[in-house]
């Protein structure tokens, strides 16, 4: 049997994970002097209830080599043969070096794969890396179907305030510059976070979500990720509309995200077959 793990910010919630034998390493959150277990010590919802309250950007940190250890082991020690590791950006995190440290003392054969992404595409690939594991599939094959993934991401965020103070805005600063007023559409690439466009209004932010959904080809998965976002439902039903034959994943993001995204994020992943 192969297990997958993967870390808190896929945006994953624990019923969802658990449904699809997902094992979460969660990241931790600092609010001031207090420290956070991502999804353990402090829900999604729990999150952005502080961060409301909150005067200055939480922190966020990577989990340690001691933690993706003891999944490893613990995995193991409940009959895992094999185990993959599917983590957010290299580019993004230190996650993914605690993943590969940790590996090379696990009980069990262990591959990690640098998803590139972040939030609710990386939920999705680990999802299929589940699925696939699921139908007996060897380390070898479920590893490459991670790696394998064309997940793909657009998002609007309400404002850029958010990822200027966290310094994850990267060279997209050069493309949205001072302009706070507009409406930033944003992606990953090449493992960061890069601009996708900008429009003057929410609405068209909006619109952009659904058009961009509409161009996609051969969709596998789709997903929606937001950050208590008004338009939630609205957007969820477009996506039904446009792919009626898919359920879309739909996640709140945790700290993980949106102390970087921002209150009112919407994303919409998919994943090609």
């Amino acid at each position: 049997m192969i297990r997958v793990v993967t870390d808190s910010s896929s945006d994953l919630s624990p019923e969802l994970a658990a449904a699809h034998h997902i094992e979460v390493v969660p990241l931790t959150i600092r609010f001031g002097d207090e420290e956070f277990v991502d999804r353990q010590d402090l829900s999604a919802s729990e999150f952005w209830d502080r961060l409301a309250g909150s005067e200055a950007l939480p922190n966020t940190a990577a989990p340690s080599v001691g933690a993706f250890q003891q999944a490893y082991e613990r995995l193991a020690a409940n009959g895992a043969e094999g185990i993959l590791a599917v983590t957010i950006s290299s580019g993004l995190s230190a996650t993914h070096r605690s993943a590969q440290l940790a590996a090379a003392e696990a009980p069990v054969p262990v591959q990690v794969v640098d998803s590139g992404t972040a939030s609710i595409p990386l939920g999705l690939t680990a999802i299929a890396a589940a699925d696939a594991a699921r139908l007996g599939a060897e380390l070898g094959d479920v590893t490459s179907a991670a790696a394998g993934i064309d997940a793909d991401l657009l998002a609007t965020l309400d404002t850029l305030e958010y990822l200027q103070k966290g310094g994850r805005i990267g060279a997209a600063q050069a493309f949205f510059g001072g302009l706070l007023n507009v409406k930033p559409l944003i992606t990953f690439s090449e493992g960061a976070v890069a601009a996708a466009g900008r429009v003057r209004t929410r609405r068209k932010a909006l619109i952009a979500l659904a058009d961009w959904l509409q161009n996609q080809e051969a969709v596998a998965r789709v997903g929606v990720v937001h950050g208590r976002a008004a338009e939630i439902d609205e957007v969820v039903s477009q996506v039904r509309e446009i792919l009626p034959d898919l359920d879309p994943v739909v996640a709140l993001a945790g700290p993980v995200i949106g102390t970087h995204a921002g209150p009112g994020v919407i994303g919409i992943a998919v994943t090609r077959s």
